[in-house]
């Protein structure tokens, strides 16, 4: 029989990371993805707008994803109706069962839990590339002053994710920059030189130092890439959330309003469509009729 004196002295132990997800368990947050910043108490409806945004916008850029699935699966359900009344009842049953086993269409958005107010992650699986799908949708809402959704404040698309430590954060920059530098060298050639920032937001994580981080990523910067901070072609961005660091590169990324849906929204909707700012011109109607009432009240009083 077990010592109950031995349990007490050899409690089990389990071992949490830093942010309260165990050890032995796959993190809740991985791969590529998208962060959102929303209004607070709105994340489960924000959630609902995402999906239905980046599967329109994901339809538009990848149509061939799920396309001919869908069409293999209606030409079937027509060559199932014509064949089916020749069929005996249990080839049918046989069949229908055989039909409710098929797996469905993969998912290519999925919500991650974040348990954190006005935080929302979406993780992306291939073909999706999030920073194609958000520069997408930030142009489109750019020419037309569209946001699309009511709640969403601010995107920060991520192409991968990793453990929040130095040589981790290396080795996926490592993965993620070489693919945006090969496809600046075919656009502009090898000889073209960028101006580049370092973009870091950090939430509820204080385990990496900000100025290792940044000294970390510059190294995986080609001799090329020049750091200049007031203007900046090229930027990094990487996100910090518990244990988890998510890296992209983009460009115009102040130019695109840091990707905030709301501010791009506002300022078209304040642009007529000349292009011109329909705050100033009403500012310069209202001074016009200012100075008319002046000089009615000026005439006035004349007469009197």
């Amino acid at each position: 029989m077990t010592d109950p004196r031995n349990q007490m002295a050899n409690p089990r132990k389990r071992k949490y990371r830093s942010d309260g997800t165990p050890t032995w368990g796959k993190p809740v947050i991985d791969g590529p993805g998208v962060w959102v910043s929303c209004v607070k108490g709105k994340e489960r409806q924000s959630v609902g707008e995402l999906y239905d945004l980046f599967e329109s916008v994901a339809a538009e850029v990848w149509p061939t994803e799920g396309a001919g699935r869908v069409a293999e699966d209606i030409a079937d359900c027509s060559d199932a109706e014509e064949l089916d009344d020749d069929l005996p009842v249990e080839a049918q049953i046989a069949k229908e069962l055989a039909a409710i086993k098929r797996p469905r269409k993969q998912q290519r958005f999925a919500n991650c839990q974040t348990n954190t107010p006005c935080v929302v992650f979406i993780s992306c699986k291939p073909p999706v590339d999030p920073v194609r799908l958000v520069t997408t949708h930030i142009e489109n809402v750019q020419k037309t002053g569209v946001a699309r959704t009511k709640y969403v404040h601010r995107f920060v698309p991520v192409s991968g994710s990793c453990t929040a430590n130095l040589p981790e954060i290396r080795s996926l920059c490592q993965r993620v920059f070489p693919p945006f530098f090969a496809q600046q060298i075919e656009d502009d050639g090898p000889s073209q030189t960028y101006r580049y920032k370092i973009e870091i937001r950090t939430r509820n994580h204080n385990t990496v130092p900000r100025i290792d981080l940044i000294q970390e990523v510059a190294k995986c910067m080609p001799q090329n890439y020049l750091v200049d901070l007031n203007d900046a072609q090229v930027f990094v961005l990487i996100e910090l959330f518990k244990s988890i660091c998510g890296v992209s590169i983009v460009k115009d990324y102040y130019q695109l309003q840091k990707f905030n849906v709301m501010e791009l929204a506002n300022i078209k909707k304040a642009q007529g469509d000349d292009g011109t700012e329909r705050v100033r011109e009403k500012g310069k109607d209202i001074a016009v009729k200012e100075q008319e009432l002046r000089e009615v009240v000026r005439d006035t009083d004349d007469r009197v």
